[in-house]
């Protein structure tokens, strides 16, 4: 058999008098995880919540870095943190954990005849890290011509820095993103600013399952697998946006100034009688309609009429829109304008976030079980697992939930004897000698 003739994802019992789960739309695609952190686990979650079976390679004793990144950490049960750090489970929901030590030939092995199965291997070591372990694209496609393989790095596999190690917060700075981030330097608390998340590496794990997807669409029509280049630098620069392509066709360097817009106005936080709100004000339309329910005649007064205008006389028009707002409590301001079609909100901290009855409504906060049904094995003091969920909606094969964040090595023994065939005895043996 081919490897994509193997690759269908375990079936997940429902729940007794639960309607059976439908299958993922990549329920027939086996991946292959050798990555750690962010982008490349990014990357995998969205495959695995699409219905992908995703095998995480983590090494013994230690597993990926995040696991180690906290505070927070994970509370047990009677409420006392652990070591357990709360970042694993941003992206390694619905995936298996088996511990390899690829460092050691029998692990290669392990992963070779695992990759052998695979349709899809995503990794992201240094520029060249695994051909010593033959486990890079040259090496496991020559064994398996229908892999698909995905590397995931700081600066790309060409070019002057494809040697150099590369973070999300590095690669921010790099890419003039902290540049346009943050106030302006004659403001109070100015200077350049990183974004609150690791931003590039969540984009370069989008656009990783985008090319990944690309590829397994390709191979439909070639047969035959590829290598995907992908480089936090290069999608850091994309996803600049119009801030890049201003640059070039303009030779102006955009510049920081907070939370306003370069293009649009009024598109900015506002202060309140308590407090603030955000007015994402997009057309003259939706300008013209804040004006008529605040009873103020700037929507008819030419340097304010067009956005264009608004931009132009900016330094006038917010002192005075200002001076308005100020006038009524936040939540005066989005009663009043929330059926005029009039973009406004409040500036929520994440915890009023995740409590905003339309969140809720959309089942944005999920709640699963390491172990459904059983109590954790000796040792491991965590079953209950909260993430956040996959925002793809999708009518007919929506996101499945099949496995909360792994603990490390959790299902080692089950996927090395379903996909490898190792019996009890040959298992024992590879645990005694540290390779698993």
């Amino acid at each position: 058999m081919t490897a994509s003739e193997h690759a269908t994802a375990p079936a997940t019992p429902a729940p007794h008098g639960a309607a059976p789960q439908r299958p993922g739309a990549l329920g027939h695609l086996r991946v292959l995880d050798l990555s750690r952190v962010l982008a490349g686990p990014w990357c995998t979650q969205n495959l695995a919540d699409m219905g992908a079976d995703v095998i995480k390679v983590e090494k013994p004793g230690e597993g990926d870095d995040t696991r180690h990144w906290g505070p927070p950490f994970f509370a047990d049960a009677a409420g006392t943190p652990t070591d357990n750090a709360c970042y694993f489970a941003a992206c390694n929901r619905n995936k298996r954990s088996v511990t390899v030590d690829m460092a050691t030939p029998e692990g290669q092995e392990l992963i070779r005849e695992l990759a052998c199965q695979s349709d899809v291997l995503v990794e992201n070591f240094k520029t060249g890290g695994l051909a010593r372990y033959g486990l890079d694209y040259a090496s496991l496609s020559r064994l398996n011509p229908r892999l698909i393989y995905c590397s995931v790095t700081g600066f790309g596999q060409t070019g002057p820095y494809a040697p150099r190690a590369g973070y999300d917060l590095l690669v921010q700075a790099m890419s003039g993103l902290m540049s346009i981030t943050g106030r302006a330097d004659a403001e109070p608390g100015g200077g350049p600013l990183r974004v609150g998340v690791a931003v590039i590496d969540l984009f370069t794990g989008m656009y990783a399952t985008s090319a990944i997807l690309s590829a397994v669409e390709a191979r439909h029509h070639t047969g035959r697998g590829q290598h995907i280049d992908m480089a936090l630098l290069d999608v850091a620069m994309a996803v600049l946006a119009n801030q890049g392509i201003g640059y070039l066709n303009t030779g102006s360097v955009p510049q920081r100034q907070g939370n306003t817009h370069p293009s649009v106005v009024p598109y900015q936080d506002f202060p309140t009688q308590d407090g603030n709100m955000l007015l994402a004000i997009g057309n003259d339309g939706q300008f013209a309609r804040f004006c008529e329910a605040a009873g103020m005649g700037w929507a008819q007064e030419a340097r304010f009429a067009t956005n264009a205008g608004r931009v132009t006389h900016r330094e006038t028009l917010i002192p005075l829109m200002e001076q308005l707002t100020r006038t009524r409590p936040t939540a005066d301001w989005i009663r009043l304008l929330e059926d005029k079609a009039v973009p406004c909100g409040p500036i929520n901290h994440i915890g009023q976030a995740f409590d905003d009855p339309h969140v809720q409504h959309r089942g944005l906060r999920v709640e699963q079980e390491r172990y459904p049904g059983a109590q954790p094995p000796a040792g491991e003091h965590i079953n209950r697992v909260l993430t956040t969920a996959s925002p793809m909606r999708l009518s007919d094969t929506p996101p499945t939930l099949r496995h909360a964040p792994p603990a490390l090595g959790q299902h080692t023994e089950q996927v090395l004897r379903e996909r490898l065939g190792l019996d009890p005895e040959r298992l024992a043996a590879l645990r005694a000698k540290g390779v698993v």
